[in-house]
């Protein structure tokens, strides 16, 4: 479905934070490894976290869901023998389950998203695995990939961190089940040290020993651990808030947003430090950030590269900044749901934005007086973009027409009603 988004001159309203997609999904996965019962609770509820629910009930684990969580009963290292899998259009749910596959005898990752999901690359992690005596047949390191494991052999295990952090995390969620002591090498610069943190962090909870160097360029993994049934809560999700948080601070506004830890260890967070340094009027205390935007901001620079999922935003916010911004350290934007830094770009362009590319950076000459808008936008099937063009849209002079915004649903389902209820003019068109 399309959406149309018409300038809207105020954003007045709190709501609560969407849970966290990441440690959701990750929460799920070390539940379905444990030996036992456990229960997760404020589940994200999104398409990337139901694909990783239906996944590991594939795999073996029962799930028992109510409204506040989903109690998880684990199938240990011990996956069932399922012929297929299908994770939709989650990047992260296909590469930390190819790894978990790799303990069955033979296991296909159909190919559903040819245009989004079906063109990333996956080599990375498919060396990795092969290093291991997986075999694995693939077109091109991209899907449809046929896993035939069974028997993973730990030891020396190299991986390439260049494109995304989350072939290490896989790595990581599977090596402690192996019968081998593993020592785990990352070979490059590793993009997205913040989000192994996270990894770190659930497995931690879940009763799994890691020895992780400084700099997260080697780990130590003792092998025939076993996952322990736990409880864990999902905390808000800084990524999706992102994008509401910038449209607060593009226009005037009083708006509250809870359930943001303080001390959260998602890199995202940085979107509030960012804000902050565009001098939008914003408070975090109580776990609530309370901005109330005078749509004047000041331009900034930023690495990009501890807080991924929240650059789009910070962009849209840059768009209306008075002067020019820069996001450096940002090529793995390239290589998601789509090319977010050049097919990102182009749209804004459309609506009468003035910005740059270099292979690893973007360049914005802010307008603080707005854009002209009154175009077509092509998201890309990317829910980021599709968030930020919002932001975006909201400061045109004339009405931006998003088409297929319905794949928003990937991360944050509720985004449009969350806007709406905030006074944005966003309606759907068919």
């Amino acid at each position: 479905m399309d959406l149309i988004v018409r300038p809207t001159p105020e954003l007045n309203g709190e709501i609560g934070a969407l849970s966290s997609k990441n440690y959701t999904t990750r929460y799920l996965l070390v539940a379905a490894l444990a030996e036992g019962t456990s229960t997760v609770y404020y589940p994200a509820h999104s398409e990337d976290s139901d694909a990783m629910r239906r996944c590991i009930q594939d795999l073996g684990a029962v799930l028992e869901e109510d409204e506040e969580k989903i109690v998880i009963t684990g199938f240990g290292g011990r996956p069932h023998d399922v012929k297929e899998l299908n994770v939709g259009n989650a990047g992260a749910v296909l590469r930390f389950l190819m790894a978990i596959a790799s303990l069955c005898p033979d296991v296909t990752f159909v190919n559903s998203y040819p245009d989004s999901l079906g063109k990333r690359p996956h080599s990375d992690l498919i060396v990795a695995l092969e290093g291991m005596g997986v075999q694995i047949e693939h077109q091109d390191g991209k899907l449809p990939i046929r896993i035939r494991g069974g028997k993973p052999q730990g030891g020396k295990i190299s991986v390439s961190g260049e494109v995304s952090s989350q072939y290490l995390s896989a790595l990581l969620f599977l090596t402690p089940l192996l019968e081998e002591d593993s020592e785990i090498t990352v070979l490059g610069d590793l993009k997205s040290k913040v989000v192994i943190g996270q990894t770190l962090e659930v497995l931690e909870q879940a009763g799994i020993q890691i020895d992780a160097s400084s700099d997260y360029s080697r780990f130590r993994v003792p092998g025939r651990q076993i996952y322990q049934a736990k409880s864990y809560t999902v905390q808000g999700d800084y990524p999706g808030s992102a994008a509401i948080l910038a449209a607060a601070a593009v226009m005037k506004s009083d708006v509250k947003v809870h359930r943001l830890m303080e001390k959260s260890k998602q890199g995202e967070r940085a979107i509030v430090d960012v804000l902050q340094m565009m001098d939008v009027p914003l408070k975090h205390q109580d776990d609530t950030v309370h901005v109330t935007g005078n749509g004047r901001l000041r331009p900034v620079e930023f690495d990009g590269d501890a807080a991924t999922d929240a650059v789009l935003a910070m962009v849209a916010a840059a768009v209306f900044a008075d002067g020019t911004s820069r996001f450096y350290n940002v090529e793995n934007l390239r290589y998601k749901e789509c090319d977010r830094i050049t097919d990102y770009l182009n749209e804004l362009k459309k609506a009468g934005a003035k910005v740059e590319e270099g292979r690893s950076e973007i360049i914005v000459h802010g307008r603080p007086g707005g854009l002209e808008g009154g175009a077509t936008i092509n998201a890309h099937f990317d829910h980021r973009v599709i968030m930020a063009l919002t932001v975006v849209g909201l400061r045109c002079k004339e009405p931006l027409l998003i088409k297929d915004a319905h794949h928003v649903a990937k991360s944050y389902p509720q985004f449009f009603d969350h806007l709406q209820a905030l006074g944005a003019s966003v309606e759907w068109v068919k």
